[in-house]
Formats: C-alpha cells, structure tokens, sequence
C-alpha cells in the first residue's frame, strides 16, 4: 500500500478557490469567519479537532449547516510522526465518530498537525478513504500572529485557479487571522473567484 499524497492544489480552468481552517472550532473566531462567509455566499472547510468540537458543538452544526465541509484534523492535534500507528488511527477515528456524531456525515478529507505525517499515515488514510490535505499559503504563517499585512501579501501571491489556503481559527487570538480572512475574501469575491470547499475544488478538473 503506497499511500495517499498531499493536496495543496487542483489543476482547473475554474476560478475557483478553497480556504481552510485548522485547530477550531473557537467559541470566538469561528463565528466571525461564518459570518464572512455567508455575507459572501463563499464555502469554506473547517478542519476541526476533536477536543474543541467536543467543547463546541453548536459551531460545527453551524459550519455544516450553512454548507461548510468539517474535515478531520484529529482528536488532541498530535503531532502524527511521532505517534504508533494505532495511535495515529485512535487520533483520527475518534475524532471521525465525533464530527459523523454531529452533521450525520463522515469527514472525507483530513489535514495532519502541523503537516506532519509518515508513510504509515498516508497508508492508514488511503485504506480509509481520506484524502490528505495541504495548501499554498504557507508563508502566511497565520499562525504565528505575523500581522494582517503579512498574511494577506503571502496569501495573495498564492492565488489561481484551484489554490488550496490555510489559516487558523482556534487555539490563540485570531483576530489577525479573521482581518486578513475578510479582505481577502471581499478582494477574490470581487475578482469573480468562487469560494468551494476542498471536496468541491477536488471534483474539478482542467
């Protein structure tokens, strides 16, 4: 079993784009970026780990709800390399019995902590049935605080057709995070990209 790889983008002639979210649901961030969202008819993906959606579960029905993907981000946000391998399928089935619990459906898509995985993750995702991930916005560093002005210029030179974006929505001030997320938002609803969730992007094709 070879494994599955990681997504950071789709090939597509589509104007299309696929902004995510890591390590929420947040009590106080989450909602804001749903209100971004919905004000501009966008989809997003929420990869949610298991303990804040415990913590949470109204935001999730939420997110799903208004049409948003809940994808799989594991139980306690691990870093996967450094676990055995039925650590890493404890980390990931509990958190999938979790979000099936709360929408009805199964998560199909799952992003590792930290992007940090090994083979026999990719193998455990593939026999799942997972698709594994990443995204183009690296530099953005959200997750460091770096500055609204930061964020967006590294996220801005990552944008064409079929981008898969990464920010953060839980576990510290995200307020940065939720600026940045609501220009960009309005600056690529204006230029006519539409705004999907990653198993919508990963349908397309050139």
């Amino acid at each position: 079993m070879t494994g599955v790889m990681m997504i950071n983008e789709v090939p597509t002639k589509q104007k299309v784009v696929a902004i995510t979210f890591d390590d929420g649901p947040n009590p106080i961030y989450t909602p804001q970026v749903l209100d971004i969202f919905l004000k501009a008819k966008g989809k997003a993906t929420f990869f949610v780990v298991g303990e804040q959606a415990e913590q949470n579960p109204e935001i999730v029905k939420r997110a799903f709800d208004e049409g948003h993907e809940i994808g799989n981000h594991t139980y306690t946000h691990f870093k996967l390399s450094q676990l055995r391998q039925q650590q890493c399928i404890e980390e990931i089935e509990r958190n999938e019995q979790l979000i099936q619990s709360l929408t009805g459906q199964k998560p199909v898509v799952f992003r590792p902590p930290y992007l940090d995985y090994h083979q026999e993750l990719t193998a455990i995702l593939e026999e799942k049935g997972y698709s594994m991930i990443g995204a183009l916005n690296l530099e953005a560093r959200d997750w460091e605080q770096p500055g609204t002005e930061h964020i967006l210029s590294a996220s801005r030179s990552c944008i064409k057709n079929g981008s898969i974006l990464i920010f953060h929505d839980g576990f510290n001030d995200r307020s940065q995070t939720v600026e940045a997320v609501q220009i960009l938002v309005s600056e690529l609803t204006t230029q006519d990209y539409q705004l999907v969730t990653v198993s919508e992007l990963l349908k397309q094709t050139r």
